[in-house]
This record gives C-alpha cells, sequence and structure tokens, in this order.
C-alpha cells in the first residue's frame, strides 16, 4: 500500500463517511462547488470551505469529524492561514476604528474628489 491509501483509510469508517458526506452536500448548496471522495486534497478542501462559510452547521460537522479523525488537524495546521483579503488588498487586523477605542479613525492619505468637489 502507498502512503496515501493509508492516511485515506479514515474513510472507509462509516460513520466518518456519513460526516463528510454532510460537509460536500453543505458545500455543495452553499457554494455549488461538488467535492469528490476521490480528490486527493479533500480534506484540504473541505478544511477551507468550513474556514469561509456562513453555515455554523458545516462548521460542526467540521469540527466533529476533526476531532474523531486526528490525521486531519494534522494536514490543516500545517497550512499557514492567508491574510483576509478584500477586492485584492489585505485587510489590516491590527487598526482600530472610532467606535472601539474612542480615538479618530486614521486619516486619508489622499484627497477624494467627487464630481469636482473635495470629499472627505
Amino acid at each position: 500500500m502507498n502512503s496515501a491509501t493509508i492516511e485515506r483509510n479514515w474513510l472507509l469508517d462509516p460513520s466518518l463517511l456519513k460526516l463528510v458526506h454532510q460537509c460536500r452536500r453543505l458545500i455543495q448548496s452553499e457554494f455549488g462547488v461538488k467535492l469528490h471522495l476521490n480528490e486527493a486534497d479533500l480534506a484540504e478542501h473541505l478544511a477551507e470551505y468550513a474556514a469561509k462559510t456562513r453555515s455554523t452547521h458545516l462548521v460542526h460537522t467540521w469540527e466533529a469529524l476533526k476531532q474523531r479523525v486526528p490525521e486531519l488537524n494534522e494536514e490543516t495546521e500545517e497550512k499557514s492561514a492567508a491574510p483576509r483579503m478584500y477586492r485584492g488588498q489585505p485587510i489590516a487586523e491590527g487598526r482600530q476604528e472610532k467606535g472601539s477605542s474612542g480615538e479618530e479613525p486614521c486619516p486619508r492619505q489622499k484627497k477624494v474628489i467627487y464630481r469636482g468637489q473635495v470629499v472627505g
């Protein structure tokens, strides 16, 4: 047996396979992406979509699966967390707005002009 077959033996357990099918079904309904069981990086895709989802049911199902299969924790922890992006720009995590600490937000670095008038 090769190492890929040994690592994927957890898919042969019916109770774990049921959790995987639930995750796949929830991912397909939310994202429209159909994941296949024979994909080499199935666990990585499941973890990726569980991190992106708004569904608490998918998050709980993925967490239950990770608790029952310790190899999944090792695979997903090896991947470093990508910085959060908004329209192609990384989001600054440490930035505080006026409402959180009572301080004024940072002033704009450049002047914004809208219909010939300076805005902001």
